[in-house]
């Protein structure tokens, strides 16, 4: 199940918004308020990690090589 990061959305001005993280299915809808503290909340969008290799792919490496 992946990890989703939310953040709270302070309802007084100057305070700071909590961050946190929830671990969900996909089907699972977004939340709407923080669990810890009741106030709305919007969902973060972070990057995956993904691996990127550099070089020859094994299939390159498999072809004969004409000369």
């Amino acid at each position: 199940m992946p990890i989703y990061t939310y953040q709270t959305i302070p309802k007084k001005k100057g305070q700071k918004p909590r961050v946190f993280e929830i671990q969900q299915k996909m089907s699972d809808e977004a939340l709407k308020k923080d669990p810890k503290t009741g106030l709305p909340v919007k969902r973060i969008i972070t990057g995956g990690s993904g691996a990127i290799f550099g070089g020859l792919s094994v299939m390159a490496m498999n072809r004969v090589k004409k000369r």
